[in-house]
């Protein structure tokens, strides 16, 4: 069989499609018994490896594989181990660790917090809610959010707009149902705001935003919480959107493609830019700011590195579900 295995994994890389289809079915049928052979394929890091098809052929064996890449985490190979973790992780979502792996991850991520700085979170594109820092137990609240654990933000930004961030499961009446993943970050601090409130934080959740309606969600916060925003950096579609609720009610809104672009009465930091503009701009600040980016930090707080002296605290992981903790979604995170 280990012939069979090397002569397949060869086939990988052939120039038919059919052949190639062929030799992963074939893989993939051979169940956990080529675990074994397969894995340490995972390691090669050269160019045109087959690296990624092996690892999606691990993946395809399901729950089969379970068993024996535990065993791998268990007692070895060594060089596999890490490897074996994250197809575990891929597969099942922490749930599929064995306990001591996951005490061990927990540990890892408390480490990291402690120093975890500068940190940054997407600049070029996404779509996040920002609240007052000090109102995060309120935040919870308002949006339902459930199994709030530490995390870094590296693992957070990922965890929120790279990996699965949305799960459909059955509930206790046998309705399907889905839950979300979010992302609040570090508390922080940004004396450019014109506003009272200087301190903020962050929510990251692409399908949660998308999906319950991030404009929405912003006036339900801003009820709990005073005030919020939320902000949509579109670059695919030449796009961008900022929008503030206080006390549950639209106050300012701009919207590249809505109609009309604002909605309420220009805010003091557009005042500003409307009266300063030069013959150049005179044109694009002429109802008010049109930038997301700029309305974000001047109101609240703008994507990007963050400076390490303005930030404060670590980031949080959450569900909006109780019955789906974090350990439910699937795949790895950078820590």
């Amino acid at each position: 069989m280990p012939e069979t295995i090397d002569a397949l994994v060869e086939d990988l890389s052939s120039r038919n499609r059919a052949v190639r289809r062929a030799a992963k079915d074939a893989l993939v049928a051979l169940g956990p018994q080529g675990i074994d052979q397969l894995l340490p394929y995972t390691l090669d890091r050269r160019p045109r490896s087959p690296r990624r098809d092996v690892q999606s052929i691990i993946e395809r064996m399901g729950d089969e594989a379970l068993p024996r890449l535990r065993e791998i985490r268990r007692e070895g190979p060594g060089r596999l181990r890490s490897n074996a973790l994250e197809i575990l992780v891929n597969l099942g979502g922490a749930d599929a660790l064995d306990e001591i792996d996951r005490r061990a991850v927990e540990r890892l991520v408390r480490i990291k917090i402690l120093d975890e700085r500068p940190v940054s979170v997407p600049s070029e594109a996404g779509r996040w809610l920002a609240f007052p820092a000090d109102r995060l137990d309120d935040a919870v609240a308002a949006l339902g959010l459930h199994d709030v654990r530490p995390v870094t933000t590296v693992m957070g930004v990922a965890a929120a707009t790279q990996a699965t961030d949305s799960l459909d499961f059955q509930d206790s009446q046998g309705e399907t149902q889905r839950a979300y993943r979010v992302f609040i970050t570090p508390e922080f601090e940004n004396w450019r705001a014109k506003g009272q409130i200087k301190n903020w934080r962050m929510l990251w959740g692409n399908s949660f935003l998308d999906e319950l309606d991030g404009f929405r969600l912003a006036r339900e916060l801003s009820e709990r919480c005073g005030e919020a925003h939320f902000y949509i950096l579109d670059p695919y579609n030449s796009a961008e959107n900022w929008y503030v609720a206080r006390d549950g009610h639209m106050v300012r809104s701009y919207g590249t493609y809505d109609y009309p672009q604002f909605e309420g009465e220009p805010l003091p930091f557009e005042a500003w830019h409307m009266e300063n503009a030069d013959e150049d701009e005179a044109e694009e600040y002429a109802e008010g700011v049109p930038d997301a980016s700029t309305a974000a930090d001047s109101l609240s707080v703008a994507p990007g590195p963050q400076l390490a002296k303005y930030t404060h605290g670590h980031g949080w992981l959450a569900t909006t579900h109780p019955d789906v903790p974090n350990s439910r979604f699937k795949g790895a995170l950078p820590i």
